[in-house]
């Protein structure tokens, strides 16, 4: 038996664009001589919809689109995808999280997802009643167990604690499957593919059950989906992976996974690499991709500084959409460095992209004479350094308007995590980029970059020199913050372990330092509700996963920034 899994981009929302790139998928595995292609988790949808689940318009629609795909793929071998199906019950949820099985030109079977996660970026609960029972698919003489992404996350003797308290796959196992298939929207973050294969290499060894996932691909909003759906064997070996960051169709021969010998097709195993940097690279080119595109942009803007933090932003816009299609933007002040303008025309230079230079001298003239009056006998400081930067944030939206250009901005997570940005001005923009990147991590990209490529993307001038706003007169970053490497630690203890100051002190950290990291996260939440959308490639990004309260106690005074 030959199964196609389709590892497609789908658009949130877009049903007649989906069922394009479904059709043009399944023809593929057609024409490959597939018994069954199978598509991901919601794929008709995109994943995730959201609250577009709350349109009963929306849904409805999905399934017109949905009997029209069965009819135009009436003569190919049947394909199982996901969607939302109407709950018909009084009771519970409005829907399900399904799965159907298109087969001789109409919907044939309907198969229901089990476990519905609410954390992190999850939130399934709110729209999804969740099924009971296993569900088994008998086809050409197999019994197949289907499931639905999360379904496949709760195995007892994998986990130290099981989230749920039913295993769908126990189920299935005990029903008399032959094999699971799983259908996933799984987001990117750093190292998980090893942690997914793992997962479903010793859940297949368990039960002697061969394991295919469907992944999704692609970017939508702020979760990147890497693809790399796969196969495992029932002995818990990897048989076959598919392209990462990029749509495919991976042929996986069944016997294979039961008995090598009898093997039809050669195994394929897509080449990868899983060094942090590399993942977080590709992640990020496809995120801005797909943002870009899905959101009808054709072209992006961003602030050059001369800074690693905007060098690597600018790497990213041009590998992602094309250097003719980016705009950088120097703004020199009287505080710039004559060598952060050169640095920051020698990275432009080698990628490519255009460049215009606003300097804004003159405009900081006008602010400090119109404000001279109201702040008289007050000494400047961070007031005057903000105001740069709101300035630069005024103009680069000017031409992101003019333009109908997407303004990109800059910032890392490091910074962002202690407000170490200014709202309304250098938060300014449609997407951040590397906003979920830590500032050690910024560098390790940016040399493991120059190092792929053979060239110097990232000058040596711009990773050397120390870390600078330069909003004032000979400043460094590390003048209002402890070293990157002890900042980074600190916070990844903080926001991504959950632990408190006296665990962090207790590994060796100074307790001023700690209490001082952790008052900054807290006080600066209400400038992050207010930031742009960021791509998450960590366990926990500032995003639509993170849910902390603003108005809350123990906190420093707060000021706007």
């Amino acid at each position: 038996m030959l199964i196609a899994l389709l590892q497609i981009d789908p658009t949130v929302g877009d049903l007649d664009g989906n069922a394009a790139l479904l059709a043009e998928a399944a023809a593929m595995a057609q024409r490959a001589g597939a018994d069954l292609a199978v598509a991901s988790e919601l794929a008709l949808l995109g994943y995730p919809p959201r609250d577009l689940l709350l349109s009963q318009s929306f849904v409805a629609r999905s399934w017109v689109v949905c009997d029209e795909l069965a009819r135009t793929l009436a003569a190919g071998p049947p394909l199982l995808l996901g969607l939302a199906q109407a709950n018909t019950s009084p009771v519970g949820r409005p829907l399900y999280n399904a799965a159907a099985l298109l087969a001789r030109g109409a919907v044939a079977q309907v198969f229901r997802k089990t476990l519905l996660p609410t954390y992190d970026v999850f939130d399934e609960d709110r729209y999804f009643e969740p099924a009971s029972g296993p569900q088994i698919l008998t086809w050409a003489g197999r019994r197949i167990g289907v499931s639905v992404c999360e379904d496949v996350w709760n195995d007892r003797d994998f986990w130290q604690r099981q989230r749920y308290h039913v295993d769908p796959v126990e189920d299935l196992a005990a029903a008399g499957a032959s094999f699971i298939v799983n259908i996933s929207a799984s987001p990117f973050t750093i190292g998980k593919q090893q942690h997914r294969e793992a997962m479903l290499g010793a859940m297949a060894r368990k039960y002697g059950l061969p394991v295919l996932s469907v992944n999704q691909v692609g970017g939508a909003d702020e979760l990147v989906f890497d693809g790399r759906s796969c196969a495992i064997g029932a002995d818990g070996a990897l048989a076959a992976r598919a392209a990462a960051f990029a749509p495919d169709v991976l042929l996986v021969d069944l016997d294979r996974l039961v008995r090598p010998a009898a093997a039809t097709l050669p195994s394929t195993v897509a080449r990868d690499d899983f060094t942090p940097a590399s993942e977080v690279w590709r992640a990020l080119v496809l995120g801005v991709r797909d943002y870009v595109a899905k959101s009808g942009f054709q072209s992006v803007l961003l602030g050059l500084s001369g800074g690693i933090d905007s060098a690597l932003v600018a790497a990213i816009a041009a590998e992602a959409l094309g250097p003719e299609n980016v705009l950088c933007v120097l703004m020199p002040s009287p505080y710039s460095s004559s060598g952060s303008l050169t640095d920051a025309q020698a990275l432009a230079d080698g990628l490519g992209v255009r460049t215009v230079k606003l300097p804004i001298a003159d405009i900081m003239g006008v602010f400090d004479a119109t404000l001279g009056p109201v702040f008289t006998g007050l000494a400047a400081g961070v007031t005057e350094e903000n105001i740069q930067a709101r300035i630069r944030g005024n103009l680069l939206m000017a031409l992101s308007n003019k333009f109908d250009s997407l303004l990109l901005t800059t910032g890392n997570k490091s910074e962002l995590a202690v407000g170490y940005c200014t709202i309304y001005g250098d938060m300014s923009g449609g997407l951040a980029v590397i906003s979920d990147v830590p500032k050690t991590l910024v560098y390790e990209v940016a040399r493991w970059l120059n190092e792929e490529r053979g060239r110097e993307v990232v000058p040596r001038a711009i990773l050397d020199k120390p870390p600078s706003a330069e909003l004032r007169p000979d400043q460094t970053d590390q003048d209002s913050l402890p070293a990157y490497d002890v900042l980074d630690a600190i916070l990844q203890l903080t926001i991504e372990e959950y632990r408190g100051v006296d665990e962090i002190v207790a590994q060796g950290y100074d307790r001023e330092t700690v209490e001082r990291i952790v008052r900054l996260v807290s006080a600066n939440e209400f400038k992050r509700k207010q930031a742009a959308p960021g791509i998450k490639v960590t366990d926990r990004a500032f995003g639509m996963g993170w849910r902390m309260p603003i108005a809350t106690v123990p906190r420093a005074r707060r000021r706007p920034r």
